[in-house]
């Protein structure tokens, strides 16, 4: 792998590194006789996008552009809904005095007086996490079915965002979404230059500026974005925002992208007729959804004091108990002794 001349000095850190994890890659693969850039269930190292060829792209099994925030399903909701809210010190309390309940021997209350109490507070947790999910179901349902122009065998047709593929090549009209991480290609701004409002990424409603390369800002209609082939070589999925490492291979040369070349998941685009890009993150390997994480089970402070508040009620009653215990045993001890000595003099 040769550096060209023509890279400038403030891409060499970039590159250079690139170039030494490419040889060494391509020469551990030369010993053990294996592609080092198969995905075989492996984490990825670096991503590998050709434009217009879902052929080549679905090798690497590639997510597609289905996003998936909600938590349960009708199968997994009551058990994973139940172990959740047993995570809380009060509910699995409860249960532990609903079980010694059970025993006769043990309590002189009827079990009905715990289990009422317990069961209201488990349904109406559910039915509220129930709810929640379901509009985070509605609202999934709502983005995966957007539409979105793709060039499919030359001709722009509409898909739906979870039909889109890392490897197609989308027109965005302005005002529109952008429906996955794009490398921008060309626009309808003079040298290529696009606006962006990043407003869902970063909060930020001022506009920005992004630009494609120079040598793709001609591609400016279907016939030739039809015969794109370029090959992008780039950075794993990562949540960084603000960085994106990568190069283009096209023509026999290459070109390095930053980030002012990315359109990111979540960003409008403003005050440009239209653009083209190249899909390069789709779906949860997104920018935006790598940052959303999964959702987890929220615990508020009043649940963190209501939980060491139940602590201390247990431990207070493991010690009364204890000493009444150990009362009981003397007392009775005592008694004992005391009808032993009353027989003996007897």
């Amino acid at each position: 792998m040769t550096i060209p001349k023509d890279i400038p000095e403030k891409w060499l850190p970039i590159v250079l590194p690139l170039k030494r994890k490419k040889d060494k890659d391509q020469a551990s693969s030369a010993e053990s006789g294996s592609d080092v850039n198969s995905h075989s269930g492996v984490t990825e190292e670096e991503r590998r996008v050709r434009a217009n060829d879902r052929e080549y792209n679905e090798k690497f099994q590639y997510a597609n552009n289905c996003i998936k925030t909600c938590k349960y399903n009708i199968v997994t909701f009551l058990p994973v809904n139940l172990f959740e809210q047993f995570q809380e010190v009060a509910n699995t309390y409860f249960l532990f005095l609903l079980i010694l309940q059970l025993i006769p021997q043990i309590s002189s209350l009827s079990w009905f007086t715990t289990i009422v109490p317990l069961v209201l507070v488990l349904t109406i947790t559910a039915v509220k996490d129930a709810t929640d999910d379901y509009f985070r179901h509605k609202s999934d349902k709502q983005v995966n079915n957007r539409q979105s122009q793709v060039l499919i065998n030359g001709i722009l047709q509409n898909e739906k965002w979870m039909y889109v593929r890392v490897g197609d090549i989308i027109k965005l009209e302005n005002n529109q979404f952008v429906a996955a991480d794009l490398l921008l290609l060309s626009s309808s701004e003079p040298h290529g230059l696009c606006y962006i409002e990043t407003a869902e990424l970063d909060g930020e409603t001022n506009m920005k500026v992004r630009q494609s390369l120079p040598v793709t800002s001609e591609l400016g209609d279907t016939s030739k974005l039809a015969n794109f082939d370029g090959e992008v070589i780039c950075e794993s999925p990562n949540n960084k925002l603000d960085k994106f490492c990568g190069t283009l291979y096209w023509k026999q040369s290459k070109y390095p992208l930053s980030n002012q070349n990315m359109l990111l998941r979540g960003c409008v685009l403003r005050n440009t007729e239209w653009c083209f890009g190249l899909v390069i993150f789709a779906g949860p390997d997104s920018k935006l959804m790598q940052n959303s994480g999964c959702t987890k089970f929220k615990r508020t402070s009043i649940d963190r004091l209501m939980n060491t508040l139940v602590l201390w009620v247990r431990d207070c009653s493991v010690c009364v108990c204890v000493c009444v215990c150990v009362c009981v045993c003397g007392h009775r001890c005592s008694h004992r002794c005391h009808a032993v000595c009353v027989a003996l003099c007897a």
